[in-house]
């Protein structure tokens, strides 16, 4: 573990990036201005980075690049869903690395980091000295019909029956349009309980041992609390395919090969099964496999920042 003094460094530079379309990219370094290159890709679609990300990077080796994508975070304007693509963000990061001066990066991401850094990686594999990816996902439908629909009922049936009862009956045999269709509603009544409704059922999948397998909509409308930003861009994304062609990522695994990679894998993980892993690094003999058991979805869980943390020191050599 680090260290007291050693937790949360403080950003060694920070901007805005104009990227166009309307979008300012926040853009924060972490380390050495002369230490190993790495580029750190948040989660959700929506997330933003977070200052415990940069816990990942040995601040005396490495110049970390961490950023708030598009409509993210600091990132302005904050959820703005016009020219929010994969692809942008792909020429996002290129951008970025333009303006930073590296010829070639460390990529890791987790979730749709995972996601987003394959995206770019498969465009740009001379940029891309490593990958580690944490919760492989490929940004395709079935994968979200399998955790929100197929792996809900199964292990959380409570959980689904309340993450039903936010739609109207006719909604019912097609959930993740029924959700999508209203998260992206403007109307806050009928937006609010589906985004808070997504973003709880989210969280609990993402947990060996969630602290409730119910939804309380009622507590959450009447609180305080400001809505969550991932429903809004995951349902932006989500309902269009992610912006990917059917199943690119996967067709596109073999232009990967000369690439070291690790992914950081848990076994129990609800939302981006081991399956999807397995079946990505099996394209991908450059890739080795890290299955921890006992781990779920997040970063949180058990072993996976450490997985992460020794995965990324493995890979540093080749920066």
């Amino acid at each position: 573990m680090h260290d007291a003094a050693s937790r949360h460094p403080e950003p060694l530079t920070a901007q805005m990036l104009d990227v166009g379309d309307g979008h300012q990219l926040y853009v924060e370094t972490v380390g050495r201005a002369d230490g190993l290159p790495v580029v750190y890709l948040h989660g959700g679609p929506g997330s933003g980075c977070q200052p415990a990300h940069r816990e990942l990077f040995d601040p005396t080796r490495f110049r970390a690049v961490l950023f708030d994508q598009r409509g993210c975070g600091r990132s302005t304007p904050f959820r703005l869903r016009v020219a929010n693509t994969t692809g942008a963000l792909v020429a996002d990061m290129e951008a970025i690395r333009t303006m930073l001066g590296i010829a070639r990066w460390l990529v890791v991401g987790g979730s749709w980091g995972a996601t987003l850094a394959l995206a770019y990686a498969q465009a740009h594999p001379d940029r891309v000295s490593g990958l580690v990816l944490r919760a492989i996902f490929l940004g395709t439908r079935d994968e979200l019909a399998w955790a929100f629909i197929g792996a809900m009922s199964r292990f959380y049936p409570r959980l689904y029956a309340d993450f039903l009862s936010v739609l109207a009956p006719d909604e019912r045999a097609r959930p993740l349009d029924g959700y999508w269709r209203r998260i992206l509603d403007p109307d806050p009544a009928i937006h609010a309980p589906a985004a808070w409704a997504w973003h709880d059922a989210e969280r609990i999948l993402s947990q060996v041992a969630p602290p409730s397998d119910r939804l309380d909509l009622s507590a959450r409308l009447e609180g305080n609390s400001p809505l969550p930003s991932t429903p809004f861009m995951e349902a932006h994304y989500f309902s269009n395919e992610c912006f990917l062609a059917p199943r690119q990522l996967m067709q596109q695994a073999p232009s990967l090969r000369g690439i070291p990679g690790r992914i950081i894998q848990g076994r129990y993980d609800l939302l981006c099964p081991p399956e999807t892993a397995y079946a990505l690094a099996a394209l991908w003999p450059d890739a080795q496999l890290v299955p921890l058991q006992g781990a779920g979805h997040g970063m949180s869980e058990p072993g996976v920042e450490k997985a992460m943390r020794q995965a990324i020191m493995e890979l540093s050599g080749n920066a």
